[in-house]
């Protein structure tokens, strides 16, 4: 089983997002971060569970209709690198 590792990126995406929500509807913005930190946890087991990224060395997690999490599996963990919304121009 391999480590789950959020780049400083990655985090930076994720809080963007969560806080964009909380404006509207905090308890929705929990559940949001909560959904999409959950969405990688099955690559800990199987790495390559979610389908190759359209950058070479990455796979995309669709962790909900609207984001996607962008992941690499490097020798020591899982790095999550990217989490974006599904209409974002990507790679940019």
């Amino acid at each position: 089983m391999l480590p789950i590792v959020w780049l400083p990126s990655a985090e930076r995406n994720l809080a963007n997002i969560v806080r964009f929500i909380a404006q509207h509807n905090p308890a929705a913005a929990r559940k949001m971060d909560a959904r999409i930190r959950a969405s990688v946890l099955p690559a800990s087991e199987h790495p390559y569970i979610a389908p190759v990224g359209r950058i070479p060395g990455t796979h995309e997690i669709v962790a909900h209709p609207n984001y996607i999490v962008v992941y690499r599996v490097a020798a020591a963990a899982i790095q999550v690198l990217r989490v974006l919304h599904a209409r974002q121009q990507y790679p940019d």
